[in-house]
């Protein structure tokens, strides 16, 4: 692995293989773009870029006889950043998908450069449900879960055990108001109510102030609409000024294996919320994991795996369809099934990868038999009840 410099004024990216001048297309090239150094470092991060290696050598390394490489860069969460390195990607170093694109300001942004370019974006990590809705693309797909799946499952488990009352904790951009706005529209349509929301800047370290208006509401459950650092803050600051000795509980909606791990059981237990993949589910995801275990020294999240998935899932579209022409592959892609240890599923028209989601607790301490033994599966939540129907959809390419 060695670095270059992609632009002096945006940021410095890695490469795992030294890239081919822009007028020799006789490689495919896929780029990773997330945030490697921010809050979400451990979302995907830096592990992302392995997964999809793993991805690339699990298919044999090539496709229609090119070699398939990876480029990587850290977006910085600035969607200013990550168009320009999307740009450049496409117009000089011949990269023909982009994935991971944690950050939902970002994905939008990356997914219309995109579309413009004719150029696949495979959306793992972001959560904006705008991303195959309003925002769709032809060439776009959203992989491994969104607001929508992660507000409905974890929102009706709750309500339904009779934490009826809620205030939410959103991220101030497209990623937390969308989720915000989910959660709401779920808990009412199960007979609870919000009783107040908070926008919290991305990025907060001092999450004070914010937790003491939720505490004042007397909520029952305290909503959780971010991601990656934030969680990690607002949970460990809400377990020091004893939040839930007080009563109340929080719900953490967009939670990740590492966030996990990092705020440790005797904080975490509890937590119930949904998500697209748990290392431990069954053989398949055990052999996987152990394989990316060996690699990172840590067990996979639902963003690495997805990444893994939806990457091989690209390689597979490009064989089939004879090209590495965008909008062939993309409707190979939605032609093809998803079979591997990530998922069953199948793309819809929209761009939407449908799979089953899983509804998981936070084991107690005591309950944990080994590291990263984390999560007791409550329940499979059903593909078709884990997405949003596509009679609701906004997608302006979408046949109702």
């Amino acid at each position: 692995m060695r670095f270059i410099s992609l632009a002096a004024c945006f940021c410095a990216a890695f490469v795992l293989q030294s890239p081919a001048s822009a007028q020799a297309p006789t490689v495919i090239r896929i780029g990773v773009l997330n945030d490697q150094a921010g809050p979400y470092a451990d979302f995907g991060g830096k592990t992302s870029v392995t997964a999809a290696q793993m991805a690339i050598e699990d298919f044999g390394g090539k496709v229609l006889g090119m070699p398939v490489e990876i480029v990587a860069a850290d977006h910085q969460n600035k969607p200013d950043v990550a168009a320009g390195i999307a740009r450049r990607w496409f117009d000089i170093e011949n990269v023909s998908a982009i994935t991971d694109l944690t950050n939902s300001a970002v994905a939008l942004a990356v997914q219309k450069i995109a579309n413009d370019h004719g150029k696949i974006t495979l959306a793992v990590g972001p959560a904006t449900t705008r991303l195959t809705n309003e925002d769709c693309s032809p060439t776009g797909f959203h992989w491994a879960f969104d607001t929508y799946s992660q507000a409905v499952g974890t929102a009706r488990a709750i309500v339904g055990q009779g934490g009826k009352s809620w205030f939410i904790l959103a991220a101030d951009y497209a990623f937390g108001h969308q989720m915000a706005a989910d959660l709401a529209r779920v808990v009412k349509e199960n007979g609870g109510t919000v009783l107040g929301e908070v926008r919290v800047p991305l990025n907060t370290q001092d999450f004070s102030s914010f937790l003491l208006q939720a505490s004042s509401s007397k909520a029952q459950i305290i909503g959780l609409a971010n991601a990656g650092g934030d969680t990690i803050n607002s949970v460990k600051q809400a377990a020091e000024f004893r939040i839930a000795a007080g009563g109340q509980k929080l719900a953490g909606l967009v939670v990740v294996l590492s966030d996990v791990h990092a705020l440790g059981l005797p904080v975490a237990h509890g937590l119930i919320f949904t998500t697209a993949f748990y290392w431990d589910l069954n053989d398949q995801t055990r052999a996987w994991s152990k394989r990316f275990f060996d690699r990172t020294g840590r067990m996979p999240g639902m963003v690495q795996a997805g990444t893994y998935s939806a990457v091989l899932h690209y390689l597979k579209a490009i064989a089939a369809a004879g090209s590495a022409d965008g909008k062939a592959v993309a409707g190979k892609m939605r032609e093809i099934k998803v079979d591997d240890f990530f998922a069953k599923g199948f793309v819809r028209e929209d761009g939407r990868m449908v799979h089953d989601m899983l509804l998981v607790e936070v084991k107690k301490p005591e309950e944990s038999k080994a590291a990263w033994d984390y999560y007791k599966v409550l329940r499979t939540i059903a593909a078709n009840d884990a997405v949003q129907s596509l009679s609701e959809s906004k997608c302006t390419f979408v046949k109702k």
